[in-house]
């Protein structure tokens, strides 16, 4: 499938071929593999080739999607489907990224509304929120089974990260601002640890002693000290924190802010702001009140994010239907790429679909 995709709707039709053409280099420094885009407002998903911005194919969805998540050999891709504000959703579909195409769909029953994922390394084994029914659960993607279903007991239990490794997990609720702390070999909830005031994008460090967290509604980030569980610091992030990652060499902590819509990157060392990163796509004009966060004027809404590797991130442009390329290297903007009707949840996988 060649580019019959990348231009999903006039506007960007005509602004986005700009001088940076895809909006990807063909610099050597790129890594091939494929990006993952769920489309929010399409109901379907983008496989996206990463060194050209190519879209290799689409496949369907459930009702709106929003977070992806990949295998740990990249061979298998799932997508949580959300509902919109009218359909609650209760899905998983999942994909075969080699040969590109729809596995199967898996039913969550009573827990509606699953949101944030987290593949258990060694494992055919998912962490997946479930904001409905305020659970984390652990779901074999394989069968399909409901392993463990832990009651978080907060309301909109929203994203999940978990240690290395897989021995504690982290479920922020954007409602009370509270990180449920979950001891995943005997299932024991362990403590509530308050963050701050909606409490949403949240990562593990690499080397497992810090989890951070952003508070959208405070503009902050609580930093937690996953042994102790004390909270170690509180920094400043504007303006509406919403997702964040670290780097895998853990040097940087990335966070989307939506309504200031830039990219800041923190020195996870000095626990300093080293840049904030103005995300360019072109942003229509006016207000569509169907859109999420239309009240956030003048800005692209970054959400998803993905740092497949310590050079270059991607961020999900919401308002714009978009992705951007960052460069950690040089902390600019490389280009951008149209996918999809609001793209949200975005990921990363090594492998590249079979699409012949």
């Amino acid at each position: 499938m060649k580019k019959l995709f990348l231009i999903p709707v006039l506007f960007l039709a005509s602004v986005l071929c700009f001088s940076c053409g895809s909006g990807v280099s063909s610099d050597e420094e790129y890594i091939g593999g494929t990006l993952i885009v769920a489309s929010k407002s399409g109901d379907d998903v983008y496989f996206v080739e990463r060194k050209t911005g190519e879209v290799l194919l689409v496949l369907p969805t459930g009702r709106e999607p929003h977070e992806v998540e990949v295998s740990e050999d990249g061979r298998i891709a799932v997508v949580c489907n959300y509902g919109d504000r009218t359909e609650i959703g209760n899905t998983l579909t999942v994909y075969d990224v080699a040969e590109g195409r729809l596995i199967k769909t898996i039913d969550l029953g009573e827990h509606t509304r699953p949101h944030g994922m987290q593949w258990i390394k060694g494992t055919d084994n998912m962490l997946v929120t479930a904001e409905g029914s305020r659970h984390l659960l652990v779901v074999n993607v394989k069968t399909g089974e409901i392993l463990e279903a832990l009651y978080t007991g907060q309301d909109v239990s929203h994203m999940v990260a978990a240690t290395p490794c897989f021995t504690r997990a982290f479920v922020p609720s954007i409602r009370a601002g509270n990180v449920t702390v979950f001891d995943l070999t005997t299932g024991e909830l362990l403590a509530q640890v308050y963050s701050g005031a909606g409490a949403e994008g949240i990562d593990v460090h690499p080397d497992g002693h810090e989890v951070w967290v952003t508070n959208r509604s405070d503009n902050t980030i609580t930093i937690i000290d996953t042994e102790t569980l004390d909270v170690l610091d509180i920094i400043v992030c504007e303006d509406f924190p919403i997702r964040a990652k670290f780097t895998p060499d853990g040097r940087y902590f990335l966070v989307s802010n939506a309504r200031s819509g830039d990219i800041g990157v923190f020195d996870s060392a000095t626990r300093v702001q080293l840049a904030a990163i103005r995300l360019t796509p072109p942003v229509p004009e006016g207000v569509d009140e169907t859109r999420y966060f239309a009240e956030f004027e003048e800005t692209s809404i970054p959400i998803g994010l993905v740092v497949p590797d310590n050079r270059f991130a991607y961020v999900a442009n919401t308002r714009s239907d978009a992705v951007s390329i960052i460069d950690l290297e040089t902390m600019s903007i490389e280009g951008h790429f149209a996918v999809g009707r609001e793209p949200d949840g975005i990921n990363f996988s090594p492998v590249t679909p079979n699409t012949h």
